[in-house]
C-alpha cells in the first residue's frame, strides 16, 4: 500500500498564543487514536515553531545556516502526519477529518504527498 506524507501548514502568526485548546486537542486525540486503530497512521507530530528551527541551505557549491525565526514565511509546516492508505482518496479523507476537528477560526493547510518508493 502506498504511504503518503501529509504536512500540516499554519500561520504561526494567526496561533493562539495559549496553543491549542483542551478541546482541540481531545477532538485530535481521538482521531489519531481512530486513525492508528485502522491500520493508516504510521507517525505524526506537531513541530516547534520556527523561532527553535534552523535552515540548511545548498546553493552555488556552499552551505549557508540561518536560525529561525524565518520572518519572510506567513505559512510553515507546522506537523506531518505519515499515511499508509489504499490510495490517494482514502489519505485525502483522513486530512479532511483532521481540518476539520480544528476551530473556525484556525487557518489549516494540509499538503498531501504521496512518497516515492523505490
Amino acid at each position: 500500500m502506498p504511504r503518503y506524507l501529509s504536512l500540516v501548514r499554519i500561520d504561526e502568526t494567526a496561533v493562539p498564543a495559549e496553543g491549542p485548546s483542551q478541546e482541540l486537542m481531545q477532538r485530535m486525540g481521538e482521531l489519531i487514536e481512530e486513525i492508528t486503530k485502522a491500520g493508516v497512521m504510521l507517525d505524526t507530530a506537531g513541530l516547534t515553531p520556527t523561532s527553535q528551527g534552523t535552515r540548511v541551505h545548498w546553493e552555488g557549491g556552499k552551505i549557508s545556516v540561518t536560525d529561525g525565526p524565518f520572518t519572510e514565511s506567513k505559512e510553515v509546516i507546522g506537523g506531518y502526519a505519515l499515511m499508509q492508505c489504499k490510495d490517494k482518496a482514502e489519505a485525502l479523507e483522513w486530512t479532511k477529518r483532521f481540518l476539520k476537528v480544528h476551530e473556525e477560526f484556525w487557518t489549516v493547510t494540509c499538503e498531501v504527498r504521496e512518497i516515492a518508493e523505490g
